[in-house]
C-alpha cells in the first residue's frame, strides 16, 4: 500500500513539474515561444491537452515581440484607413455644398440681371453695313402700332348712355332710373319690397289688368294693394316712388274715388301706355264688365292724378 501511494504521488509531482517546465524554461521544446508556435500551428490549441487546459494556456501565454509588432502595424493601418475615409467624406460634402452654392448664385444672376441675348447672323455678300451707299436711318420706313379698340362686331359701337349707372336688381327699373337720375327722390332704394307674390286680384277687375300689364313690361306690382283708390298709399308704404307726374310707359295711374268717372267707393287704376308731345297721356284700362278686355282713353289733366313709378 505504501508503494502504490508513493507511486501516485510521484505521478502527480511529475505532472506539476511538466506544467512548470512549460512556462519557466528558456530553451527546449516547451519554452513560451515554442508553446505559442504550437498554438498557431494547431489553430491556437496545444495538442493533446484537454480543452479547458487549452483555454487556460491561451489566457496566460504571453505574446511574442513579433506578434506585438504585427498587431501594432495592423492597428496603425486600420487607423489610417479610417482617417482616409473620414477625409474623403468631408471632401465630398464640401464639394457638394460648393456645387449647390455656385448653382444658386448662377440662378440669382439670371433672375436679377436684365440681360438680353442676340443672335449674330452672317451678312450676305454685297450687303456689308460699311458700304458707301447704305440708306440713312431717317429714310427707312417706320412702323406704328397705333390702333383702336373694337367690339366683337366691327360695325358695332359702344354707347355710354346705354350703360346703366343704377344699382337696381331689376334691369328694366335700372334703365328707367337712369333716365330719371336728376329727379329721383333722395335716398330712393330701387330694390325696395315689391309686395309681389302673384296675381291675387279678381279676373277682369282694373287691379287685375294693371298687375298683368306691369308684368308684361317687366315691372313689379304688389299683390295686395287694396282697392284702386288705395294703391298710391300702399305703394308708398312698400317703397315705390309716387308723385303727380307721368314719366314712363308702365306707370300706374291712381284715380281717387269718383274721379274721371271711376267708382265712387273703389276708385280706379290704369296703365300709362304713351306720353304725347303735348303732355297728355294715353291709357290702357279694364273693368269687370269687359270680361278681361281692355280700352284706352286720352287724358289731358295729367297733374290731377297720382302715378306709381318702378
Amino acid at each position: 500500500m505504501r508503494h502504490a501511494a508513493h507511486k501516485a504521488a510521484k505521478v502527480s509531482h511529475a505532472q506539476f513539474s511538466l506544467s512548470k517546465a512549460l512556462f519557466t524554461a528558456n530553451r527546449g521544446s516547451h519554452t513560451a515561444k515554442a508553446v505559442r508556435m504550437a498554438q498557431l500551428a494547431e489553430g491556437g490549441a496545444v495538442v493533446g491537452l484537454a480543452p479547458e487546459v487549452v483555454d487556460k494556456l491561451n489566457e496566460v501565454a504571453p505574446m511574442s515581440r513579433r506578434a506585438m509588432r504585427e498587431a501594432a502595424k495592423a492597428a496603425s493601418r486600420k487607423s489610417a484607413l479610417v482617417i482616409s475615409a473620414s477625409l474623403a467624406a468631408l471632401v465630398g460634402t464640401a464639394a457638394t455644398a460648393l456645387a449647390f452654392s455656385q448653382q444658386n448664385a448662377s440662378r440669382l444672376v439670371l433672375a436679377d440681371d436684365g440681360t438680353e441675348t442676340s443672335q449674330i447672323k452672317r451678312v450676305s455678300d454685297g450687303a456689308a453695313s460699311r458700304s458707301e451707299g447704305r440708306t440713312a436711318l431717317k429714310e427707312l420706313a417706320s412702323t406704328s402700332n397705333n390702333g383702336g379698340w373694337q367690339l366683337g362686331d366691327t360695325s358695332a359701337s359702344m354707347d355710354a348712355s346705354l350703360m346703366s349707372k343704377s344699382i337696381a336688381d331689376n334691369p328694366n327699373v335700372a334703365v328707367l332710373m337712369d333716365q330719371d337720375s336728376s329727379a329721383l327722390p333722395a335716398n330712393f332704394n330701387p330694390n325696395h319690397a315689391t309686395g309681389d307674390v302673384g296675381n291675387a286680384y279678381e279676373f277682369s277687375q282694373c287691379t287685375w289688368w294693371v298687375y298683368v300689364r306691369r308684368h308684361q313690361l317687366g315691372l313689379p306690382a304688389g299683390s295686395h294693394m287694396g282697392n284702386g283708390c288705395q294703391w298710391a298709399d300702399s305703394a308708398r308704404a312698400l317703397g315705390y316712388w309716387v308723385d303727380n307726374t307721368p314719366r314712363h310707359v308702365g306707370d300706374i295711374i291712381v284715380f281717387a274715388a269718383g274721379q274721371e268717372g271711376s267708382d265712387s267707393y273703389y276708385g280706379h287704376v290704369a296703365i300709362v301706355e304713351k306720353i304725347n308731345d303735348d303732355g297728355s297721356i294715353v291709357t290702357s284700362e279694364s273693368g269687370a264688365s269687359l270680361n278681361g278686355g281692355t280700352y284706352s282713353r286720352t287724358l289731358t289733366n295729367v297733374g290731377d292724378f297720382q302715378y306709381i313709378h318702378y
